[in-house]
């Protein structure tokens, strides 16, 4: 499910990208964007691009809350109160014998 949401999501992305890329700048401060001429009237395209842009966001918004939504439940607990204590030894380990050369 995480992968089909993660892809999903992606793909999202990069249409809102491109359809983002695609509007015409209404800035003009640069003398850059938008000439005449296209395949659509300018009113008729600004809507559409308008429209499919917010449909894009709000599937963005919605796969981005699930995804939240889902690292928050499926996640092991990190405070250490939490955690199960440790296993330890009932009897305490015998001392090393230490090791010294014989003589002959």
């Amino acid at each position: 499910m995480l992968n089909v949401i993660l892809v999903l999501h992606s793909l999202i992305a990069v249409a809102l990208i491109g359809v983002v890329l695609l509007q015409k700048s209404e800035g003009g401060a640069l003398g850059i964007g938008g000439g005449g001429g296209g395949f659509m009237s300018i009113r008729g395209t600004a809507n559409l691009l308008t429209r499919t842009t917010a449909g894009l966001a709000a599937a963005f918004f919605a796969t981005s809350i699930t995804l939240a939504i889902y690292a928050g439940t499926h996640r092991a607990p990190s405070s250490i109160v939490d955690r199960p204590a440790p296993a330890t030894e009932s009897q305490p380990a015998a001392p090393a014998q230490p090791t010294v050369p014989r003589s002959q």
